[in-house]
């Protein structure tokens, strides 16, 4: 009984992580995805703000998609 529900159990988490990550997101379905609803952010404002203030506690700015940071070497 031991070693049928040890099979089983290693059928079950062998098959959770074979099927974890292999849908992929199709074009058709990027749209959705960029929906405004998708935003985690409720107040551009606020996501502003704290992005200031951590590149000023960081010292650094930068690594949004655009080159160089606050040490000017780019």
């Amino acid at each position: 009984m031991r070693m049928i529900s040890l099979v089983l159990a290693t059928v079950v988490a062998i098959g959770t992580i074979g099927g974890c990550g292999r849908q992929a997101v199709r074009a058709s379905e990027k749209e959705f995805l960029a929906d405004q609803v998708m935003v985690f952010d409720d107040d551009p404002h606020e996501t502003s703000a704290d992005e200031h203030v951590k590149s000023n506690r960081e010292g650094a700015s930068g690594g949004k998609g655009a080159g160089g940071g606050g040490c000017g070497c780019n």
